[in-house]
């Protein structure tokens, strides 16, 4: 089974990477998916944020991300120790999906990490493809398509690696800043050259 790790910065890109490599086939284990299920109401991780953050951040039983969010975006300190209690079960859970892949008899698995630098988690796959494009262009997205203030969309992009520290552990760099067709098409010649026909 050949494991791809892919990663990207905020609104770079990388989902719609993840999609097209869904359509070539591969089995995509989405760890955004995974933490917001780490987080459900009433599971063992909620319960360590409400304890290190307090009850501020939940309403009525759920994690009010907004609310989380302007802890952990303005403070490395904060964000630091909320990775500290997501991660680990992020990780287990990716890892589990996939053995069940494997077991499955499954091909390609792309595991989609946004923070897969961050993480430590390079070494883990077999290539890692980072989507990289300019903070202007992540500005610009972040601000008209998902409706972020300028000072929001800037404390995201510093949160995370830049585009230079994610390829220096990528075997491969899709230049995400144009049309999905441009992205796509990369995405195919990567698939063409390093997966298995």
């Amino acid at each position: 089974m050949l494991r791809i790790g892919l990663t990207g910065g905020i609104a770079a890109g990388k989902s719609a990477a993840s999609r097209r490599f869904a359509e070539l086939g591969a089995r995509v284990i989405d760890h955004d998916v995974l933490a917001r299920r780490a987080v459900a109401p009433g599971s063992a991780a909620l319960v360590e944020i409400i304890r290190g953050f307090g009850d501020t951040v939940v309403v009525d039983g759920e994690l009010d991300r907004r609310a989380l969010g302007g802890i952990v975006f303005g403070s490395q300190r904060e964000r630091e120790r909320l990775n500290e209690i997501v991660h680990p079960y992020v990780m287990a859970a990716g890892q589990a999906a996939d053995r069940q892949a494997r077991s499955e008899g499954v091909e390609v698995v792309v595991h989609d990490i946004p923070l897969l630098v961050e993480t430590g988690q390079g070494a883990d796959f077999d290539l890692v493809v980072a989507i990289a494009a300019p903070v202007e262009v992540r500005m610009r997205r972040l601000i008209d398509e998902r409706g972020l203030a300028r000072t929001d969309a800037a404390a995201r992009i510093r949160a995370q690696s830049t585009d230079e520290e994610r390829a220096a552990v990528a075997d491969a760099v899709i230049d995400g800043s144009h049309s999905i067709e441009e992205l796509n098409e990369q995405v195919d010649a990567f698939w063409r050259t390093h997966v298995p026909q």
